[in-house]
């Protein structure tokens, strides 16, 4: 009887091994985790920067690469981090022309870390993995004004699969994102030199399916204030558009997205759970998707981004809105860069 236990937890030793053999970095059913910026932190003193760049090692062939998801920890153990809900996002640059795409963007919380969150937070940047390979720069930003300033790793899971699509692309349409007091000034003239909001775009022949990825989030307390105090453009709910061809074709509304119910419920002291226009602190700041009509692959087609009519009294500072716009193409054969001018 000894024997057959010696043997039997043998053969069960021996098949477990070969279980983890076979799981190998070739093994296209793995997915392929990437640490990138480990506890790095930014800062606004002593000798910090408000930004941190870093290059690391992508997976070079992301044939069989589904999706991918880019996990951001914002780490603040016993509230030693800057205490405001600050703006804060991730780009990656495209090797071919050096220009810093907006990956994600998000909102610290008061006093706290994301530790809440197992992964933290969670942004699904498939739509970028045509530069998300081989060798990468990446860069992470946040609005802070104090040398306590804020911590961060950020790694990606390259998650295994058959994509949606072979070939894709991805070009930006407008990015006035470097932070929320650089976006787009709301409610008063602007200087169109600075801020472009009208573009031509062409889409590839042999597109599949295209659409826009846009992120906007406002900022500021400018008057006249909304019912209720709200100012803009912080809190006041507005609708703004994506005009084709001169015709509002998608709606944006930034309105209530339920900040009472975060996950990261632990703000305190902190105005956490009263309703941004369209964003909260403590969260990813959501992407919103438009699908391009298939009539408009092959032309060219102008664009513009298009805010709800509102004027600035100038009597409590001015309001901003932060936003990027990319182009997304997709095709089973292989597919150029869309053309923005």
């Amino acid at each position: 009887m000894k024997k057959i236990i010696t043997l039997l937890f043998f053969s069960a030793f021996t098949l477990i091994a070969c279980k983890d053999d076979e799981k190998t970095n070739d093994d296209p059913a793995r997915t392929i985790n990437v640490k990138t910026f480990d506890k790095v932190k930014v800062a606004f003193g002593d000798n910090l920067s408000q930004s941190a760049e870093g290059t690391f090692t992508f997976p070079d062939n992301l044939d069989n690469v589904k999706t991918i998801k880019m996990y951001i920890k914002d780490i603040c153990p016993n509230k030693d981090c800057d205490e405001w809900d600050r703006y804060a996002n991730i780009y990656a640059k495209d090797k071919a022309t050096g220009t810093w795409y907006e990956l994600g963007r998000f909102i610290n919380p008061y006093w706290v870390g994301n530790e809440k969150l197992e992964r933290g937070y969670e942004v699904d940047v498939t739509d970028f993995r045509s530069i998300l390979s081989g060798t990468t720069e990446l860069k992470i930003y946040t609005e802070t004004w104090n040398a306590k300033g804020r911590t961060y790793s950020v790694e990606f899971d390259f998650e295994p699969g058959t994509p949606d699509y072979k070939y894709s692309a991805v070009v930006p349409v407008i990015q006035y994102n470097k932070s929320s007091i650089d976006g787009v000034p709301y409610g008063t003239n602007f200087d169109t030199n600075v801020f472009d909001l009208t573009k031509q775009i062409t889409i590839p022949t042999n597109t599949e399916i295209a659409y826009f990825r846009t992120i906007i989030s406002g900022w500021g307390h400018a008057t006249p204030n909304d019912a209720g105090g709200r100012g803009c453009a912080e809190w006041c709910f507005r609708t703004h558009h994506i005009l084709i061809n001169g015709n509002p074709t998608f709606s944006h509304e930034l309105k209530a997205i339920g900040c009472a119910q975060n996950p990261v419920n632990n703000q305190a002291p902190g105005n956490w759970k009263p309703e941004r226009a369209g964003w909260c602190p403590g969260m990813v700041v959501p992407v919103r998707f438009n699908n391009i009509e298939k009539n408009m692959f092959g032309t060219a087609f102008n664009f513009e981004y298009d805010f709800e009519d509102w004027t600035n009294n100038n009597g409590n500072g001015n309001a901003f809105y932060a936003v990027s716009t990319f182009v997304v193409v997709k095709s089973n054969a292989p597919i150029e860069k869309p053309i923005v001018n």
